[in-house]
C-alpha cells in the first residue's frame, strides 16, 4: 500500500510538518537508490513538496534517474546538519518514484519551482510513499522511533 504525500499530511498532520520542517531547513539531502546489480547508490538530491506531492527532480540521465526508472523503489533522507544535534530529529522517507511525462504537470512544475532559464530536459518523478520513520531524543533520556505506513496507525517506540 502506498500514499502520496496529501495523504500522508492528512493521516499524520504532526510528523508531516515536522517532516517538511526537517527536509526546508537545509537544500540538499540523500537520495537511495538500487544499482543494476541491486546494490545501493546514494547520492545528493533537492526535494520539493508541492500541491500535495513530494517530487524529487534530476538532471537528464543522471545514474539516480536512470536508477529509478529501472527500479522505482526509493529511500529519501533528510540531511542532518552540522554537528551532533539533528534539530528535530532524524527524518527518512521510503516508497516509489514514479517518472512524470505529462507536457502540462512538468509545465506546472517547472513554472512554480525554477526560474524561466531553467535548463530543460529534466527528469521529474513524484513520490508515493510506503514509510515515514522519525527518530529523535526525547528530554535527553529517550530515543523515540515514530512509524507510518500508509493504512496503519502511527506507531511510536520508546528506548532509554
Amino acid at each position: 500500500m502506498t500514499a502520496n504525500w496529501a495523504s500522508f499530511t492528512e493521516a499524520e498532520p504532526d510528523l508531516a510538518r515536522t517532516t517538511e520542517e526537517r527536509f526546508g531547513a537545509f537544500t540538499h539531502h540523500i537520495l537511495a537508490t538500487l544499482r543494476k546489480d541491486g546494490s545501493p547508490r546514494t547520492t545528493g538530491l533537492e526535494v520539493r513538496f508541492l500541491n500535495g506531492e513530494l517530487w524529487l527532480g534530476m538532471m537528464p540521465n543522471s545514474l539516480k534517474a536512470l536508477d529509478l526508472r529501472r527500479d522505482q523503489r526509493f529511500a529519501l533522507q533528510a540531511n542532518p546538519g552540522e554537528g551532533q544535534s539533528m534539530g528535530g530529529g532524524d527524518v527518512r522517507i521510503s516508497g516509489w518514484a514514479i517518472e512524470v511525462e505529462d507536457p502540462a504537470l512538468r509545465a506546472a512544475y517547472t513554472e512554480e519551482v525554477e526560474p524561466p532559464e531553467s535548463p530543460e530536459p529534466f527528469h521529474l518523478f513524484r513520490t508515493e510513499l510506503t514509510e515515514v520513520v522519525r527518530t529523535y531524543v526525547e528530554d535527553e533520556k529517550y530515543l523515540v522511533v515514530q512509524i507510518w505506513k500508509p493504512g496503519e496507525p502511527l506507531r511510536t517506540l520508546k528506548r532509554t
